[in-house]
Order: structure tokens, then C-alpha cells, then sequence
């Protein structure tokens, strides 16, 4: 089997890098790899890569983030996560491999209390989901084989996340105000490689498997439950902060101004994955405890 795996220096492509080695010849990119192209924004460059590679399996953990910067940068954010998706789906489907793509619970609004599930209606609330949604299209409109991880609130040792923004204000400051009306499920990098590797040869065995599927870790928290969590560890390892559990200040996320809208309901039924592939999801507090324990050994390796 031969790999290609795009945003190999993202969050969940770091991890990816781990996890899909053992399972044949992986070729990472990014985009500023020399010898093939991994810039989503050049598709001559990318058509050339595949045909040159010929990939069985194409993995793309590359995308356009930046969520408010989004709102002001249309088209740089429908040209990472719309078009380019879809010109990797149509050249997958001409030379036979297939293709995992993720994507993001920003597609749907947000109402509700419910876990959203994979056939409910969509209707992002800003750009970036909006980007997302086309991404998701343009793929399944290919035909070729595919599979499409909609997941939420990721995190990774690996580049900047909520957990390391909390640890680094509770050192700073006496006081933080955190959003409390907002639900998801955070769900590590680790967690979605472990998995990736876990389907594709599923996928490649039988390709009636192709299709859209929520993943995302067990369980809710809101963001002000999360960074509760990241403080209560920090204060189990004595790890020096200011912040006290009396001067964390629960908000609204109407008290947060911010460029995109946000949905409040990030919650993903991740039923129809498990009863398909049959694994299982583990709660969310294992996978955070587990990268936070990673942070603190990199911070101080000599206590290890």
C-alpha cells in the first residue's frame, strides 16, 4: 500500500505521520515539501504529485484553521477546503484510490441540545464551516471512494490548543472568564490518527464502506468544564498558576465578541461510525489527562 498524507505538520497530521506508517509506504508532504508538491493552493502542482505517486490511499489532514481570520479571507479559505478537496476527490477517483478527508460539526448551526448526526440538515453559521460544507460536497460528488471524519474541539501536543492557552493565563493572571454555554466533545489529534489507521484497511477491503461519519471523543463538556479540568491537574502536579476555582468566571459566548459566529451545539453522534467499525471511543477527560501529562514531561524532563 502506498499513502500519501497531506498537512503532515498539522495536529492531526503529525500524528498521522505515527499512526499510518506501519500500514505501507508513506509519502508526508506539506506545503513546503521540495521534491512533490503539497500545496493545496498550487493544483497543477498537486495534480502532478498524484500522478507522479499514484497513492492507494490519499490523506488530507490539511486545512484552512483560522476560523475568524476566515471571515475577512474567503477565498483563501474555499480554495484550502472546498476546492481543493474536490480536485483531490476527482484525481483519487481517476487513478483509483481512495480518499480521507476531515471536516467539522461548523457545518451545522448549532441549535438545539441534540448530538448531531450525519444526515441531519446543514447550515454553517460563517466561512470557515461554510468552506467545509463545500469540501464535503465536492467530494462526495466525485464518486470516488472516500471516507469523511466530521469531528470536533481537536487538540494535539503538537502546535497551539485551548489546554496550553489555559496553562499559560492561569500563570499570568489572577482571574479567567471562560465560555460556559457552548458544547462539545474535545477530541485529541492522537486519537483521530489511532482511528484513521484503524479504517483504511476496512475501507480498502470493502469500499461499500465509503462515506460520512461523525468521530468525535465520549461525552460533553462545555469550554469552562475543559479548562476546570486542565486547572485541577495543573494544581495536582503543582504546577505554579494564579488562578484560584473561585476566580474562574463562567460566561456567555454573547459576552465574547468575536468575528465568526460560533455554534453552540457542537455535539456529534458518533453512532453510526462504532456500530460500522466496530471501536470504540473513549471518554474525553482520558485523552486531555494523557496530553496534558505529555505537555508537563516535555516542560520538565528531568523530573522523568
Amino acid at each position: 500500500m502506498k499513502i500519501l498524507l497531506l498537512g503532515k505538520n498539522g495536529q492531526v497530521g503529525w500524528e498521522l505521520q505515527r499512526s499510518l506508517a506501519p500500514l505501507g509506504e508513506l509519502i508526508a508532504l506539506d506545503r513546503h515539501d521540495l521534491q512533490y508538491c503539497g500545496d493545496l493552493a498550487d493544483q497543477v502542482g498537486i495534480v502532478r504529485t498524484l500522478q507522479a505517486i499514484r497513492p492507494t490511499v490519499i490523506v488530507n489532514a490539511a486545512a484552512y484553521t483560522a476560523v475568524d481570520k476566515a471571515e475577512n479571507d474567503v477565498e483563501a479559505a474555499l480554495s484550502t477546503n472546498a476546492q481543493a478537496p474536490g480536485l483531490l476527490a476527482s484525481q483519487a477517483r481517476k487513478i483509483g484510490a481512495c480518499l480521507v478527508h476531515y471536516s467539522t460539526d461548523y457545518v451545522f448551526d448549532g441549535s438545539g441540545n441534540h448530538p448531531w448526526r450525519e444526515s441531519d440538515v446543514t447550515a454553517p453559521l460563517n466561512v470557515y464551516g461554510r468552506s467545509k460544507l463545500e469540501g464535503e460536497a465536492a467530494i462526495i460528488e466525485s464518486g470516488c471512494n472516500h471516507l469523511i471524519l466530521r469531528t470536533s474541539w481537536v487538540y494535539g501536543a503538537m502546535g497551539q490548543n485551548f489546554a496550553k492557552t489555559i496553562l499559560r493565563l492561569a500563570q499570568e493572571r489572577e482571574q479567567l472568564t471562560i465560555i460556559n454555554d457552548q458544547f462539545g466533545a474535545p477530541t485529541g489529534a492522537e486519537l483521530l490518527a489511532d482511528i484513521t489507521a484503524q479504517i483504511i484497511p476496512k475501507l480498502l477491503i470493502n469500499p461499500e464502506l465509503s462515506g460520512m461519519y461523525h468521530v468525535s471523543s465520549q461525552g460533553e463538556a462545555t469550554w469552562y468544564a475543559y479548562a476546570k479540568l486542565i486547572l485541577a491537574f495543573a494544581r495536582e502536579k503543582q504546577i505554579p498558576i494564579k488562578v484560584s476555582s473561585e476566580s474562574m468566571v463562567p460566561v456567555a459566548t454573547k459576552d465574547f465578541a468575536t468575528a465568526a459566529i460560533r455554534p453552540l451545539n457542537s455535539r456529534l453522534s458518533t453512532e453510526k461510525f462504532r456500530d460500522t467499525f466496530q471501536l470504540y471511543l473513549p471518554p474525553w477527560q482520558n485523552g486531555v489527562i494523557r496530553m496534558l501529562t505529555e505537555l508537563i514531561a516535555l516542560r520538565n524532563p528531568s523530573k522523568n
